[in-house]
């Protein structure tokens, strides 16, 4: 499907619109976005994937979250590794917490073995981190013997889909057919990036998906069909304001987490410029 977004300019021009109504006392819709009660776009969090920090170590990787203005961090290996003891898991945790961080979940992590050993290391690892989520890719043969163990630690799982290159899972819609009929802590992971990529209508998707969306990658892209075209949220071409009104109608309760994969070794002024126009549109709904 092709994909119809509102564009920066045509965004910003109806928030222009907007205000100036609200200035006469005027009850102006801007454009198709419909009025919704701001505090359900309020509820909305927008959190920080923090591979989009993947130079940094941990410690600057905070202060730069911090700079954001956002609680909410999904936390990379970069910043707490694997092979972390269950000590040094619980240290690294502690400064994200003490640094008044909330860890909404980890990844994205590829379960490669199919057996309980493997599987379980990675959750034994998600509960030391303090993560009540993880992001995984993974064979799905592996899929059943994954959601025994979601059960049994209680921790959300969510399939991240990767776009045309991903043999698995290309779209969110090829994840879904895999977990139907799975334990609900089974999801989706939907990279908005990589989801207009195969052609997918993004908001259709996250639609149909409904309540098996329990995370989401924030991006933009110049070039929907090229994912090496991303640019600062809001410049490109993605219905960013039409995914937003999607999830906030559909009452998503999870974290929308900006992965920011450009400008790796200065990512924080692009990323400043994300959370504002991302901020800037759930202020107009």
């Amino acid at each position: 499907m092709s994909q119809q977004g509102t564009s920066r300019r045509d965004f910003v021009k109806r928030a222009a619109v907007g205000a100036a109504g609200a200035a006469l006392g005027l009850a102006v819709n801007p454009g198709s976005l419909p009025a919704l009660e701001p505090r359900r776009a309020e509820a909305l969090k927008l959190g920080v994937a923090s591979y989009s920090l993947r130079e940094f170590p941990r410690a600057e990787a905070i202060k730069m979250i911090k700079e954001l203005g956002t609680p909410y961090v999904n936390i990379k290996s970069f910043h707490l590794p694997y092979d972390l003891s269950l000590e040094e898991l619980a240290a690294g945790r502690a400064e994200f917490e003490a640094a008044g961080l909330q860890i909404v979940g980890g990844g994205t992590i590829t379960f490669e073995e199919d057996t309980d050993e493997e599987v379980r290391k990675y959750f034994d690892y998600a509960r030391g981190a303090g993560m009540p989520l993880i992001v995984i890719t993974a064979d799905p043969a592996i899929l059943p013997r994954i959601e025994r163990f979601a059960r049994e630690y209680d921790i959300l799982v969510a399939i991240h889909n990767h776009g045309p290159e991903d043999r698995h899972y290309p779209s969110p819609y090829d994840a879904l057919r895999h977990i139907e009929g799975m334990d609900a802590r089974m999801g989706l992971c939907v990279d908005v990036g990589h989801t207009v990529r195969t052609g997918t209508d993004v908001v259709q998707v996250l639609r149909d998906a409904g309540p098996r969306v329990l995370d989401m990658h924030m991006k933009d892209l110049a070039d929907l069909t090229d994912r090496d075209s991303q640019v600062i949220v809001g410049r490109g071409k993605i219905p960013i304001p039409d995914i937003f009104r999607q999830l906030v109608e559909m009452n998503y309760a999870y974290s929308v987490n900006l992965e920011y994969e450009i400008d790796a070794r200065n990512p924080l002024p692009g990323m400043k410029e994300s959370f504002a126009y991302m901020r800037q549109v759930l202020a107009s709904l």
